[in-house]
């Protein structure tokens, strides 16, 4: 008997035709550590922008790369099997012209290896979504609270209180899955308008600080591990505060180099006896 082929990864059409069915499970994913022990579990890995704050330390996700995308990208991809690899286009390579984000877009997609690219952007970006994916780049939509906009919007508050603004993330959500994206992230919006959203719109609504009626749910891991503690936002939940076992550990080791405890004789090499003719 032959052996059980391997499942087959998530593609996006597969999310797509979740909707209204079984809640999609998101985690970001940065490195091939993190990739291989979410793979099993979440139906999305999420190469996202956030990167830039959560490994490299900067304020904002503005000074993101399209080359630190494509190498994280690359790495996740590379460590995975089952879960569908989104990466984040950075700010910068798309908001210029369609022409520019497929560039980008092509980029990403044959260097990474990945299964579709995410961008922010409502009514704004509905053409060059459409442009991408008539030309063969799945795109996964961001609206609300777009990370890439915070110094135009003010700063990292919820979005949707008045009816305006509530009015105009309703219209860039429908904008987006009217151009042909395959789902949808809503970020940081009231919850009535989240859930309004998501039954108007005919694609998956990915939910991180938005509502339990969502098709799916995503957070950035180091958040929900407890290993990132810059800013935490309402809406994390912490599954783990992973923060004080590994900084005991370290403490640990350092102690142990500086009073030569370890290495021990078991982590090092005794010399052999040579063999004749070896």
């Amino acid at each position: 008997m032959s052996a059980a082929a391997p499942e087959r990864r998530i593609l996006p059409g597969d999310i797509a035709k979740r909707k209204g069915g079984a809640p999609i499970v998101c985690l970001t994913a940065y490195t091939a550590t993190t990739a291989r022990l979410i793979d099993g579990h979440v139906d999305i890995a999420l190469v996202g922008d956030s990167l830039g704050m959560v490994l490299y330390g900067f304020d904002s996700t503005l000074p993101v790369t399209l080359a630190m995308m494509i190498a994280h990208g690359a790495a996740v991809v590379r460590a995975s099997q089952r879960a569908l690899v989104v990466v984040d286009l950075p700010f910068g390579v798309y908001q210029g012209s369609p022409e520019a984000a497929f560039n980008a877009g092509a980029r990403v997609m044959a260097e990474t290896g990945c299964g579709a690219v995410k961008l922010e952007g409502g009514v704004d970006m509905a053409e060059t979504i459409a442009f991408l994916v008539r030309r063969g780049i799945p795109v996964m939509g961001h609206v609300g609270l777009t990370p890439q906009s915070v110094n135009g919007l003010g700063g990292y508050r919820s979005r949707g209180h008045d009816e305006t603004e509530a009015g105009a993330i309703a219209a860039d959500a429908q904008a987006v899955a009217a151009a042909g994206a395959f789902s949808l992230v809503i970020e940081g919006v009231v919850e009535p308008l989240a859930r309004r959203i998501t039954g108007e719109i005919a694609i998956p609504a990915i939910g991180i600080g938005a509502s339990p009626a969502c098709d799916g749910q995503v957070l950035v891991t180091e958040d929900m591990l407890g290993l990132f503690s810059a800013f935490q936002p309402r809406f994390v939940k912490r599954y783990a505060d992973l923060a004080e076992p590994f900084a005991a550990a370290v403490r640990a080791y350092a102690k142990e180099v500086r009073s030569r405890a370890f290495p021990g004789p078991e982590h090092v090499y005794s010399q052999r006896n040579k063999v004749p003719g070896a």
